[in-house]
């Protein structure tokens, strides 16, 4: 067994620091330069030019989900359970826009294409889910976090988080085959078990997180936040749970707190570290001959797909009211793909087949590369899209 190295681990933040070096003088987001950065410090890459590599493994896949879980640690901060409780009508009514839309955009493009239905229905799941980390880290990023539009699009990904997760109970039965209904009924008997005890603990736990962060000293502070985020999203996985959809509500429990503050004060760094190791991932998986080998289908995906998040987003921000501007914005801030589109399709590899070996995590890689810098452009660039989109109006200001 191959171990990571400290070298390696060099390499990648080296990569990584001249990515947001790039970025930031380009004025771009760092978020795909560090999937660039990975692809390049890659074996595929790197390695076939006889430069020193990072090899992909069980360490590097670690740090990556350390990651995730602290970018949706981060997003349910900004999300507390009475929050979504009392905005519930609107998250509902936005969200079953956006899948109504765009789960059977991806379903027809895999059936027109000659697959499977379970093959169509990983790809619609791909095309569907919006990066939840990719737009938290942009909305921060742009200062975005604090604007009326941010309220949708939030309340869309935590739709689209918690649907994820009985997407993922219902299609890795389907995949890996199991003993029928009843493993399907089993797997989401335990996913629902967890999420609701879960939400439990958010609701009835704030006195409990509280006392747990009440201490002065900075170093005990952060070990007892991690101490409580981490072991919860870990244990969620080890049941078939995805640890993103757990750290978010343990994020919403740590909402409640008069904490709340203090601990985007002290993890943020941390945060941003662990961020670019898990976009660094992606590049690294990456094998960029086997992306051409998608190319039909990941163009059909982005032309066809691209302007119905668009469209879902904008309806999405119509149902809170907002003015058509700030729609539209919701509808450039939804377009990113990102980490749960690569779960998927890390959960298609296990299948049986071609399709579902080869083409499909190949085909996930490339678009969400594509999307998630097509996603984060528009996003720096939503100015200009609201003058294209409103020719002759003033858009000095979104509202």
């Amino acid at each position: 067994m191959v171990e990571f190295s400290l070298l390696e681990l060099g390499e990648l933040f080296v990569a990584v620091a001249v990515a947001g070096a790039l970025g930031a003088r380009l004025g771009l987001s760092v978020i795909p330069l560090y999937v660039v950065g990975g692809m390049l410090a890659s074996p595929f890459v790197a390695g076939r030019l006889g430069l020193p590599y990072v090899l992909p493994g069980e360490t590097l896949t670690l740090l990556a989900e350390l990651g995730i879980v602290l970018l949706l640690f981060f997003l349910g901060l900004e999300f507390s359970l009475d929050r979504l409780l009392a905005a519930k009508t609107n998250i509902t009514r936005a969200g079953l826009i956006d899948i109504t839309i765009n789960l059977p955009v991806g379903v027809v493009i895999g059936l027109a294409l000659g697959w499977s239905f379970v093959e169509a229905l990983l790809l619609g799941g791909i095309v569907y889910i919006s990066s939840s980390a990719i737009i938290t880290k942009s909305l921060i990023d742009l200062g975005w976090i604090a604007n009326a539009e941010s309220e949708p699009i939030l309340g869309t990904l935590v739709f689209e988080d918690l649907v994820i997760a009985v997407y993922l109970a219902l299609v890795t039965s389907l995949v890996l085959g199991g003993d029928g209904t009843g493993s399907l009924v089993q797997s989401l008997a335990v996913a629902f078990g967890f999420l609701g005890a879960l939400l439990v603990a958010v609701q009835y736990g704030t006195q409990f997180f509280t006392r747990v962060l009440d201490v002065d000293n900075p170093e005990p502070f952060v070990l007892r936040t991690l101490g409580v985020l981490v072991p919860i999203a870990g244990f969620a996985l080890s049941i078939g749970v995805s640890e993103a959809v757990a750290a978010f509500f343990v994020g919403m429990g740590f909402s409640t707190t008069d904490h709340r503050e203090r601990i985007e004060r002290r993890l943020v760094g941390i945060r941003d570290v662990f961020a670019a190791v898990f976009f660094f991932w992606i590049g690294v998986n990456t094998d960029p001959r086997l992306v051409f080998a998608a190319a039909v289908p990941l163009v059909i995906a982005v032309v066809v797909t691209t302007p119905t998040k668009l469209v879902s987003g904008y309806y999405g921000g119509r149902v809170y009211d907002l003015t058509p501007k700030r729609s539209l914005r919701v509808g450039v801030g939804m377009v990113s793909r990102g980490e749960f589109s690569l779960v998927i399709a890390a959960l298609a590899a296990g299948g049986t087949g071609t399709v579902m070996t080869e083409l499909i995590p190949a085909f996930a890689v490339g678009y969400v590369l594509v999307m998630s810098t097509l996603g984060t452009v528009l996003m720096g660039e939503s100015d200009r899209v609201e003058r294209l989109v409103f020719r002759g109006e003033s858009t000095a200001a979104p509202d």
